[in-house]
């Protein structure tokens, strides 16, 4: 049911299952692109390479980064804002104000639709394409792994390696000593003195007793 009313048309919009959504999510395509698929426009997948059209990132382009169905709205790489707290967060984007300039091929659905109504050696070339990125992804996923390997092992190493010893100099190692020896000889001092007390006090009560006796 279409409606000329902006209220049911959001409605709809707000309203619609993921399956319309998800195709509403389009952007045109770049002029050489056009003439290559016979297609004026795709919907927006993660790794396509746009450029922004409109707003303040204009002319700004790189791959796309998330492609979000439910609020309708695409992430591209490069395209941040900076929050009260200084944090940086990406800026959301509509698929209408993004041109794609390069596409993802490395999904077979895609290749698939794109081929359809298309010569010989278009499809040869898509292919083509398909595999040179899907190698290229291969080989960016092998470095990151690489890179995180690298990065448990540096990690692992600075666990196990032992605190250094910082060794001291001589005149300080011997100050050191001679106040151990000083603290050790008053220790040993201290139950003498209180042996001798003792014994004092255990001879004068019995001499006290014997005059009072007396």
């Amino acid at each position: 049911m279409k409606s000329k009313r902006p209220g049911k048309q959001r409605k709809r919009l707000f309203n619609a299952p993921l399956h319309k959504k998800r195709k509403w999510l389009s952007s045109h395509l770049e002029e050489n692109l056009l003439l290559k698929y016979d297609r004026r426009n795709m919907p927006v997948i993660k790794g396509d390479t746009v450029k922004v059209m409109r707003g303040s990132y204009r002319g700004h382009e790189d791959k796309v980064a998330k492609v979000d169905v439910k609020s309708g709205y695409v992430e591209v790489e490069g395209v941040t804002i900076i929050k009260a707290d200084g944090k940086k967060i990406p800026r959301l984007l509509h698929s209408s104000i993004l041109l794609i300039t390069k596409l993802n091929l490395t999904d077979k659905w895609r290749r698939e639709k794109l081929e359809k109504g298309l010569s010989e050696e278009t499809r040869k070339e898509i292919e083509r394409e398909a595999a040179q990125q899907l190698k290229d992804a291969e080989e960016q996923k092998r470095k990151e792994e690489e890179e995180i390997k690298r990065e448990e092992a540096r990690q692992k190493a600075m666990e196990e390696k032992p605190e250094e010893t910082v060794e001291q100099p001589a005149e300080i190692k011997e100050e050191t000593k001679t106040e151990e020896i000083k603290i050790e000889e008053k220790e040993q001092e201290k139950p003498k003195t209180e042996k001798k007390t003792t014994k004092k006090t255990t001879q004068t009560k019995p001499k006290k007793k014997e005059e009072e006796e007396k």
